[in-house]
């Protein structure tokens, strides 16, 4: 037979063994297991990118709406009665806090105030850092994924490398056919690795940032809040 038409009749079987599908279920149970595990990891970090770009820009624009209304010069107490008894997160959690320390002391003790600042400071870090707490939630496991999977994936690129030497061992050929499945195998667990890895760095690093950003602005009116009701206990001293 020719040697082109032998070349032609075995690319497709050696296509078929190559595909995605193939290389998975050709591999060794040990490697199939770390591809699962990556394709796992890689779902549940998109869906986790997914949650927090939503989450942000709903944070963003709950900050901007109440900024405008806080300083367009409507009175603390009609504005904590709009919203205080409402569900309220990141910039309104802290003012309405603040409010509520604020109220609960006045109305106790109209005239003794002492101390007061100082609770009221407290109750708007302990706010600030409900907020932040309630941003970084689930970053870890995108820090986690960004930094384990290419190991992983390493793993599995080594495993693949010694199925294959084991096969060229076995046939006692360095034929391509004999190490071509093995190389693909272990290049295929690498690109699973780095397809998990790469999109949970960048969007880690980018939402780490969003929380210090989103945390300055918080620390920001706490303290231009905290300075406002600091004025205030002054005047009825």
């Amino acid at each position: 037979m020719n040697p082109v038409e032998v070349t032609t009749a075995a690319a497709p079987a050696l296509q078929a063994d190559l595909s995605i599908i193939g290389l998975f279920l050709d591999a060794h149970i040990v490697v199939q297991i770390v591809m699962l595990g990556l394709v796992v990891a890689s779902v549940w970090s998109w869906a986790i990118i997914a949650d927090k770009l939503v989450l942000f820009a709903r944070t963003r624009d709950e900050t901007d709406s109440f900024e405008e209304v806080f300083w367009s010069g409507q009175s603390l107490e009609e504005l904590y009665q709009n919203i205080g008894n409402n569900p309220v997160r990141s910039m309104a959690a802290l003012f309405v806090a603040a409010m509520r320390e604020w109220k609960r002391t006045v109305e106790a003790t109209p005239k003794p105030l002492a101390g007061l600042q100082m609770r009221v400071e407290k109750v708007l870090d302990v706010a600030l850092s409900r907020e932040v707490d309630r941003l970084e939630r689930r970053l870890l496991f995108l820090a986690t994924v960004g930094a384990t999977a290419p190991f992983i994936g390493l793993f599995g690129t080594v495993w693949g490398i010694m199925t294959s030497f084991q096969a060229i061992a076995a046939a006692k050929s360095t034929n391509l056919t004999v190490v071509a499945p093995g190389i693909a195998e272990a290049l295929f667990a690498t690109a699973l690795g780095l397809l998990a890895a790469i999109p949970a760095v960048i969007f880690y690093n980018k939402f780490t940032h969003e929380v210090a950003r989103h945390a300055q602005r918080l620390e920001g009116f706490a303290d231009e809040f905290s300075a406002i009701l600091s004025r205030q206990m002054d005047a009825r001293s």
